[in-house]
């Protein structure tokens, strides 16, 4: 079960491990893209945090929306309205007023997000983006509710991601040349889900 404090610890969490992060996550961009991906997300979920202190949010639709909205208008690039739709989408599945969410609430609402974020960015499996870490996830999420075992599969989505010629993006116009680098949106994304693992606190 999660409430309303728990996901805005998960929150928290992003903000703080993209501070750690952003470099290597730039990095990962640097091969393959434009080298801002880390430090376009850790602005835009540092602005989340900004607006989660001076405004918290009344309900759980809410926090999705102000999540969503918040990346959509400060990251650059393509990451910005991708996640930007994958948390208003999210937010969609939830009752006006809700303060928790259930097990299959949360993998119901991403899987909700992530169907947003394929029909904005048209990937599927195995394109090289962060698809490639949140299907695996939310599918294994789907199946037993298990945070960790979601992580784990992000994880392993993001290393599968290594040896792929990438077809969607900016890393697409290398061709050839984008095999044996990590996706930097999928590291992202299976950062995201390592945070949401960590501060499990599912009862069930």
């Amino acid at each position: 079960m999660k409430d309303l404090a728990a996901l805005e610890n998960w929150l928290r969490c992003i903000e703080a491990r993209l501070a750690q992060e952003k470099d290597d996550l730039n990095a990962l961009d640097a091969a393959i893209g434009d080298a801002d991906h880390g430090s376009n997300l850790f602005r835009g979920f540092h602005k989340v945090w900004e607006k989660l202190e001076a405004t918290p949010p009344a309900d759980l639709p809410a926090l999705f929306k102000l999540v969503g909205m918040t990346l959509i208008g400060t990251v650059g690039g393509a990451s910005g309205p991708l996640y930007g739709t994958f948390f208003l989408e999210a937010g969609k599945t939830l009752p006006a007023g809700s303060q928790t969410l259930d097990d299959a609430g949360l993998a119901a609402a991403l899987a909700a997000g992530l169907a947003g974020l394929q029909r904005l960015g048209k990937a599927e499996k195995g394109d090289k983006t962060m698809v490639d870490a949140l299907l695996p996830a939310i599918d294994t999420l789907q199946s037993n509710a298990d945070l960790q075992k979601a992580a784990e599969a992000a994880r392993q989505g993001l290393a599968a991601t290594i040896p792929l010629i990438a077809r969607k993006g900016r890393a697409s116009y290398l061709g050839e040349r984008s095999r044996g680098h990590a996706d930097p949106g999928a590291a992202s994304a299976s950062l995201i889900l390592e945070c949401l693992a960590g501060d499990d606190t599912s009862t069930s």
